[in-house]
């Protein structure tokens, strides 16, 4: 069980980690790289960044569903999960399409949109690396 916690709270803090960099450095750059290289940028992005989260996304997701399921009557690990559920939706439903339009041109608009709704995940994940360090304490 405790292999199982320290997993999960290593890749809650890897994502964690992830997207305050991605929400105070990585998006607001995109408004700075201007027009005649912003595509070639955004496609560089996207081409690269499931390989930097999805390893962490699918073992935060795994783990968190095992150790729901390992002990379904704890208010954390539900509250956890939901967060987690929530970080899917937002991007999967806010964030991959916002990049979508981003593929074909800047749009300042959209740009805007992508770094505002990104605050759900930093917040969510945040909210999720403080559950996983009690988690760890307890």
């Amino acid at each position: 069980m405790k292999v199982l916690l320290v997993v999960h709270a290593a890749a809650t803090f890897y994502m964690a980690g992830i997207i305050w960099f991605v929400q105070i450095v990585h998006y607001p750059l995109f408004g700075s790289i201007g027009e005649p290289n912003f595509i070639d940028c955004q496609r560089f992005h996207l081409s690269r960044v499931t390989w930097i989260v999805a390893p962490g996304m699918a073992a935060e997701t795994v783990t968190a569903a095992l150790l729901v399921f390992l002990h379904p009557t704890s208010l954390l690990l539900k509250l956890g999960a939901a967060l987690l559920a929530l970080i899917w939706w937002t991007t999967i439903f806010r964030q991959v399409p916002r990049h979508n339009v981003l593929a074909l041109g800047y749009n300042v608009i959209v740009h805007r949109g992508l770094v505002r709704s990104n605050w759900i995940r930093t917040c969510a994940w945040t909210l999720r690396g403080v559950i996983a360090a009690g988690l760890l304490l307890a």
